[in-house]
């Protein structure tokens, strides 16, 4: 969400529409350059397909940083936590994953690369 937000586009008025939006960026994003992408969104679930690029989640719970957790146990849960970057905006999220052996990207600098990748 931290990505959807870093640009005034009115995404609050439909944040189902914003967060499909991301994903066909993203899929975009990762077939170009080949970088796996895996998404994570807080709220409700709905249907949304993340493409043969993108692998699309949703927080596991409600609530305070319920993606950040679910988020950081993904880094915590991988062999080798050097090979990913975390894109956030969120400090205690970026110290939790970094702290984990994961890179962070802020949200703004990732939505750069995902505008040159286009």
């Amino acid at each position: 969400m931290n990505v959807i937000g870093s640009r005034p586009t009115g995404w609050w008025r439909d944040r189902p529409a914003a967060m499909r939006e991301l994903v066909d960026e993203l899929d975009a994003f990762a077939s170009a350059t080949g970088e796996p992408v895996t998404v994570v969104f807080d709220g409700r679930p709905f249907d949304l397909d993340g493409g043969p690029s993108v692998t699309v989640a949703f927080a596991s719970r409600v609530g305070r940083n319920a993606a950040d957790d679910d988020i950081a146990a993904l880094v915590e849960g991988t062999p080798e936590p050097a090979g990913l970057t975390v894109v956030t905006s969120d400090s205690e999220l970026a110290g939790r994953v970094r702290a984990g052996g994961a890179a962070v990207v802020g949200a703004g600098a990732f939505r750069r690369r995902l505008e040159r990748a286009q």
